[in-house]
């Protein structure tokens, strides 16, 4: 059984927006300030774009171009390309492999509510794959109390729980039991 991880638990929450009207300087002062890496481009509150530090090297400083002259909606990378909250970090690595991008705005009802990055990820899932051993080692051993309460993954389905029992031959939650 595979385990989820939504992108929402991954996710950087208010992620840095500015509006296609920005110049680009507004927009890499922002991101300078707040010590990110992108910034989601904004229409009417709509995210439409998304402008990164790759943006701003290859079509700005490459190019000797003057960053205050230009807007974002020049510059910015669209059609947006990003995933849901509920959506599970795989769609999220595949959609940055297919896309070669390194950040993905999380948009809920039109709306953007976070960024994952590659960092995200590769520093959330080492924890999940810990889990994920501690379930194969409860899985490989039949426990010395069958009665024991104990915390890991339900092998039902597949989320974390602090009440899991051995029923069955199998660790179920509270949840999952008969």
């Amino acid at each position: 059984m595979k385990v989820k991880i939504p992108v929402k638990k991954m996710m950087i929450k208010k992620p840095l927006t500015a509006k296609t009207t920005d110049t680009v300087m507004e927009v890499a002062k922002k991101m300078a300030e707040n010590r990110v890496g992108s910034a989601v481009i904004e229409e009417n509150g709509n995210p439409i774009g998304i402008i990164t530090e790759t943006d701003l090297t290859k079509k700005i400083v490459a190019l000797g171009k003057d960053p205050s002259k230009i807007k974002a909606e020049d510059i910015m990378s669209t059609p947006i390309v990003f995933v849901t909250p509920e959506d599970d970090y795989t769609i999220a690595v595949e959609k940055m492999k297919k896309h070669k991008i390194k950040r993905l705005p999380v948009i809920e009802n039109g709306k953007v509510v976070g960024i994952v990055t590659s960092t995200d990820i590769a520093r959330t899932v080492p924890d999940f794959i810990e889990i994920l051993k501690e379930r194969i080692n409860m899985k490989m051993s039949k426990p010395l109390i069958e009665n024991a309460i104990t915390s890991g993954i339900c092998e039902v389905c597949g989320n974390y729980s602090e009440f899991l029992v051995y029923e069955d031959e199998q660790w179920v939650c509270e949840s999952c039991r008969d």
